[in-house]
């Protein structure tokens, strides 16, 4: 239980990049897949030779921003469909990951990671690590609300409501894409870095099917928190995260075959997006509309 938390926790900080994209931009990016090994290899690579966990993991981080700088170029400058410019990118990923970590599995084990304090004072895996991880993904998450609340964010999410609009008004609309693609990748990146040092390992193929990971995060998290402002609905998207680690737990827990848990994802996906169009649910109150019968109460 300790464990899928603390991987929920994680795997928020991929979850709040998706939701920057999906919801904020209005951008199908299939990037993710890749960009979440890239940081995983380049940090484990750079752990390996040597270099400090800390800045390693950075360095993961940026390199998951040169992959949205990418997908956001081709898409803007080489006016590529979206959609195909992020597979492309993650595609060219896959060699670009391997190139960089010299084999399809690099291992962390006896390396010195940012787990390895946490791993050496017997904290993995208990309360304080879980209360470490949620600090560390509720500062990123404060820091995305706070950006998209200044002029440039705002500019964000009206190119995301209507990019035609704004460019009206004299915003680049090409700059504020290619932007919100690099963070989005970077948060993505940091995530696989993480990932990687806390399992112990970097893997080739670990971003596979990620991106679905990332749209049941978003999905069940506001179908669940309903709210319109920015930080109601990037807290959503964290406790989506967490959600959808306990269910896999649970899944795994009563037996399933962990060779399904990628069928079980496209399933919570599905019934995020159904359920709460069927008329019985359409019927149960929300926390927002139980919160307004408690204060008119």
């Amino acid at each position: 239980m300790n464990a899928a938390l603390e991987l929920g926790l994680l795997y928020g900080i991929m979850a709040l990049g998706v939701y920057l994209t999906f919801r904020v931009l209005n951008f199908p990016d299939l990037t993710v897949d890749g960009s979440f090994t890239t940081g995983a290899a380049v940090a484990a690579s750079l752990i390996v030779q040597g270099v400090p966990a800390p800045v390693a993991t950075l360095a993961g981080a940026a390199s998951g921003a040169v992959a949205g700088i990418v997908t956001g170029v081709l898409y803007t400058k080489g006016r590529i469909d979206g959609l195909l410019a992020g597979i492309l990118t993650m595609i060219a990923l896959w060699s670009i990951n391997l190139r960089i970590m010299g084999k399809s599995n690099l291992p962390l084990l006896r390396e010195d990671t940012v787990m390895t304090p946490l791993r050496d004072n017997g904290l993995l895996g208990g309360p304080w690590s879980i209360l470490i991880f949620a600090i560390f993904a509720l500062v990123l998450k404060f820091a995305i609300d706070w950006f998209l609340s200044t002029d440039l964010g705002l500019s964000i999410q009206a190119t995301g409501n209507n990019e035609q609009m704004i460019r009206s008004f004299g915003v680049n609309t090409h700059f504020t894409t290619i932007l919100t693609l690099a963070i989005s990748n970077a948060l993505v990146a940091l995530c696989g870095a993480l990932v990687a040092q806390y399992q112990g390992f970097a893997d080739v193929s670990m971003g596979i099917g990620l991106i679905l990971v990332g749209l049941a995060s978003v999905i069940i998290g506001q179908a669940i928190i309903a709210g319109r402002s920015v930080w109601v609905a990037t807290f959503a998207v964290l406790v989506g995260a967490i959600i959808y680690r306990l269910v896999i737990f649970f899944a795994l827990a009563a037996g399933l075959n962990p060779n399904d848990m990628k069928l079980i994802s496209a399933v919570l996906v599905v019934a995020a997006l159904l359920l709460p169009r069927w008329g019985f649910l359409k019927r149960v109150p929300s926390f927002r509309q139980l919160n307004r019968r408690a204060v008119r109460a």
